[in-house]
């Protein structure tokens, strides 16, 4: 049987509290008991969370930084200065360039757009700033970078232009920061509530904000007032794609932003949903963000230039939103076979003993594609791994880091920070830049880093409640999906049924991967079919008592609709456990 790191863990409920919530609210028992168990425990914290509102966000005004950036962008569109947007080469860094610029077009500022090159290395650096001073920016606003990047910022400020910041990385010790203002919600001194923001949501507040300032200074009298709604498509995607947590203010900003991803106004992102082949009848989700929107704006950055991405979110029509989509989608078929040369390498490179941590560099490796290396590296080796990309030109090495088992990789860079060029992330994922010669002593620096920091006890497999198959009607899956959007700290609900028998058992799909089940309840002789994909060697054998992890799906086949079960573990029955 297969069975995930850790114990299988049944999240609590207190007594009583489902059954009040189904009478309350009219949910079904499992989802009221799925409710109870995530701690929602009153009709009114549940309500809230199943239709969260935008007029429901606090106010961001107690974000430090929050109120002098607004006033800041508010007095740049009022002059007619020239305002420089510069955004990270990442999906989070495009839609929040995109967002600003969009939004400051539309109350009639004169805007400069750009993104990041992975040419240039990790961020902000002191030649974007120039360039945006030579083309005649009064204002720069950096979007997903900016925290770090004191050195370019500086030279902007020696040239009498201002720098706004706004970003989500960690924020470094330093004892004054040189922007003019810095919007970060890790900063210390932040009053705010709430610190998961995607830099694409601090971006949504800044337009809203900024919009209400205008609209109080008068300046929609003779203009017409942009409506910032639209703009949460982007922020939809800005936010999942980076993997920031789907609580609170990020959830209720990517619920509404997906009903505006749904609707497929965009024509970049409509063009780009018909290049990825969906169905154009089917409803956008978090899971074609992840897996068809995301690659493909990431694609263009990691080989070298993330300009088509941005302007297939500026796009305005939908001709020149299919050109740029057709670029994103080639880029990505591109990525996927150098990400493919490069993983087999950096296997071959890992070696049959790593130790606490996974550092390898070669020449010759696209610097757009060690992210995604890493993350597989880390995931298949159980800790965390850096992969370099040293410049054959240059010796100069960028780096990105993906963590594992709940290690603050950032806090582990910064430890080996005195061998590096730059640096910057979070406890997630980091990148840095390295001269080649300094590689191996700061593997032995981070190697040691790693080491020596706190472990996360792994949870196991969390369940939300125990079910019997005889309630898995095709209204639990549809209240429970209303608990999503479903991500980072927002895992989709998991149920649990005891001792089911298995009926029918059969591998299916290339090489027999994957299992195809029907179980059945002896007592009541109700029966449910079930996949679990990637179980094909772990197939029970028929009339076996089993205990499913699951998530309820509804499936629909020639016009006929009913609950499948997608399998997440399943094991010999233990009725106590």
């Amino acid at each position: 049987m297969v069975n995930p790191s850790g114990p299988w863990r049944l999240r609590e409920a207190p007594d009583g509290v489902a059954e009040a919530l189904a009478r309350e609210l009219g949910v079904l028992p499992v989802t009221a008991r799925v409710l109870a168990a995530r701690g929602l425990a009153d009709r009114a914290q549940a309500e809230a969370f199943l239709r969260p509102q935008l007029a429901s966000l606090r106010q961001p005004g107690s974000l430090a930084g929050f109120p002098e950036l607004v006033a800041r962008l508010r007095l740049a569109v009022e002059r007619g200065e020239c305002i420089g947007v510069f955004g990270d080469y990442d999906v989070d860094g495009i839609t929040t360039t995109a967002l600003l610029t969009l939004f400051l077009r539309d109350v009639g500022a004169i805007v400069l757009p750009r993104v990041a090159s992975r040419a240039r290395g990790y961020g902000f650096g002191e030649l974007d700033a120039a360039e945006f001073c030579d083309a005649g920016a009064r204002l720069i606003v950096t979007c997903d970078t900016g925290t770090s990047d004191l050195a370019a910022i500086a030279v902007a400020r020696a040239r009498g232009i201002d720098v706004v910041v706004i970003d989500h990385h960690c924020v470094p010790d330093s004892a004054e920061h040189p922007a003019y203002a810095l919007l970060n919600p890790h900063r210390p001194d932040s009053l705010h509530p709430y610190r998961g923001y995607a830099s694409v949501g601090l971006g949504f507040l800044v337009a809203a904000a900024t919009r209400t300032a205008l609209r109080e200074a008068g300046w929609f009298a003779t203009r017409p007032e942009p409506e910032v709604r639209a703009l949460l498509d982007l922020v939809a995607v800005g936010t999942i794609a980076d993997l920031a947590p789907l609580t609170e203010e990020n959830r209720t900003l990517v619920k509404a932003g997906l009903v505006e991803l749904a609707a497929r106004r965009r024509p970049g992102f409509a063009a780009l949903v018909r290049r990825a082949e969906v169905d154009p009848a089917r409803r956008l989700d978090e899971i074609d963000v992840g897996w068809r929107i995301a690659p493909r704006m990431n694609a263009p950055g990691r080989l070298g230039d993330a300009t088509p991405a941005l302007e297939l979110l500026l796009a305005r029509d939908e001709t020149s939103a299919d050109r740029f989509a057709a670029q994103c989608d080639d880029a990505n078929h591109r990525r996927r076979t150098l990400q493919e040369r490069v993983l087999e390498e950096a296997r071959a490179d890992v070696g049959p003993t790593p130790g606490a941590a996974i550092v390898v560099a070669r020449r010759g490796w696209p610097a757009g594609v060690v992210g995604i290396v890493a993350a597989k590296l880390a995931e298949e080796h159980r800790r965390p791994a850096a992969v370099i990309a040293i410049d054959e030109l240059t010796g100069e090495g960028r780096g990105s880091i993906r963590s594992f088992d709940g290690i603050d990789v950032y806090l582990a860079l910064c430890a080996a920070s005195t061998e590096l060029i730059r640096h910057g992330g979070h406890a997630q994922a980091a990148g840095l830049s390295v001269a080649e010669e300094r590689v191996p002593a700061f593997r032995d620096a981070f190697v040691a880093a790693v080491a020596a920091a706190p472990r996360v006890e792994s949870r196991g497999l969390e369940c939300d409640a125990v079910v019997s198959l005889g309630e898995l009607e095709e209204r639990v899956a549809v209240e429970l999906a209303a608990l999503g959007p479903f991500g980072q700290k927002n895992d989709a609900p998991v149920l649990l049924v005891r001792g089911a028998r298995v009926r029918t058992a059969k591998t299916v799909g290339q090489g027999g991967a994957h299992l195809k089940l029907t179980l059945e309840c002896e007592a009541t002789r109700t029966s449910c079919s079930a996949i679990a994909f990637g179980f094909g060697a772990d197939a029970p054998r028929t009339g076996a008592s089993i205990d499913v992890a699951f998530q309820p799906e509804v499936n629909e086949f020639r016009g006929v609709r009913r609950v499948e079960l997608k399998v997440r573990a399943l094991r010999r029955a233990e009725p106590d456990a």
